[in-house]
């Protein structure tokens, strides 16, 4: 080190100075102070490439050996599985969504070439666009938990944060045009009423709703005239007559279905009518299902909102775990 720290040996005049040349004199170099000196050079190297001021990490092995090295957790694992299975369950039901509103397009021979120009107002295609889009969403979760696909993964993150946004916009709208619902619901029914014989998905709909809330018409049974089909003046035999689901009793002996038993109900007066049909409309019906059901409905929100944070958090934090991970291979 006398060398490199240029200290110099001092005598004085009656110390004994030793003038033979020995294996420890530094006038004679020893057979391996060479190594020895390429090795302190070395070891001075390091230390200083390690804490020194301008530590410029040109060693790769010495961070290599530095680095940590990120293994996954058992919570990632679960996670990752986790979101593997719920996103191949939607994925199927999605599929099942997608098939209904396919099968109900077929069966009414909506791609026919005198209907293909009406296909945008068919119910059937709601089905078919959640269907699609449920499916396409949940596949890209689905394989991209498995296959640790980053891309996938934010693809699938991304469109569930806008799902959210948009759900949570569209309660706010609702919730903001509550008294107009009322007015939604009444010209939807008169829709539906007006195209009762057109539209097969139009009339089940309404007869759904007739028949579970024992109603007739959106009003009263009186409605029904609005339909060519039920008018008094239609040459037809439903004519001034109602559906068999507005009927109090539309099965004879419980178990034939009578479809002509609301024929000429509208002749009569409401004395005569109440022991034939529903008189009440079923708008009041709706808004009293609504109200005994606001609880129902709201949790129902509030559960489908969960699930779908809950699905964001977790591909999020599937996400870092994978980032990490392919950090520090």
């Amino acid at each position: 080190m006398r060398r490199y720290l240029g200290l110099k040996r001092f005598f004085l005049p009656w110390s004994r100075r030793d003038t033979t040349q020995n294996e420890s004199s530094p006038l004679i170099p020893k057979a391996s102070s060479a190594k020895e000196d390429d090795e302190e050079q070395d070891n001075v190297t390091t230390e200083s490439r390690q804490v020194g001021p301008d530590n410029r990490q040109d060693d790769s092995r010495v961070l290599v050996s530095n680095q940590p090295h990120y293994r996954y957790s058992f919570t990632d694992y679960f996670l990752k599985y986790f979101l593997f299975l719920c996103n191949l369950v939607f994925t199927v039901l999605g599929l099942v969504v997608l098939g209904l509103g396919m099968w109900g397009l077929i069966s009414k021979e909506s791609f026919a070439q005198e209907k293909i120009g009406s296909i945008g107002t068919d119910p059937m295609l709601i089905l078919v666009s959640l269907g699609f889009v449920l499916t396409l969403l949940c596949l890209s979760g689905c394989l991209g938990a498995l296959r640790e696909n980053c891309s996938l993964l934010k693809l699938f993150s991304a469109t569930v944060l806008a799902l959210i946004t948009a759900q949570v916009l569209a309660g706010i709208v609702a919730y903001s045009l509550q008294g107009q619902v009322g007015s939604y619901l009444r010209s939807g029914m008169l829709a539906a009423m007006v195209h009762y014989q057109d539209d097969l998905d139009l009339r089940f709909i309404a007869d759904e709703i007739q028949t579970n809330l024992q109603c007739c018409g959106a009003d009263n049974y009186r409605d029904w005239e609005l339909n060519i089909y039920y008018n008094c003046s239609a040459p037809g035999v439903l004519a001034c007559g109602v559906p068999a689901t507005c009927c109090v009793d539309p099965l004879e002996n419980g178990t034939v279905w009578n479809s002509q038993c609301g024929l000429g109900a509208q002749l009569l007066d409401e004395f005569s009518a109440q022991s034939v049909i529903f008189l009440g409309g079923c708008l009041g019906g709706m808004s009293r299902w609504i109200e005994q059901h606001e609880g129902l409905i709201g949790t129902v929100g509030i559960v489908v909102l969960g699930v779908q944070f809950l699905t964001l958090f977790i591909s999020t934090r599937l996400l870092e775990s994978i980032h990490w991970h392919k950090m520090y291979m």
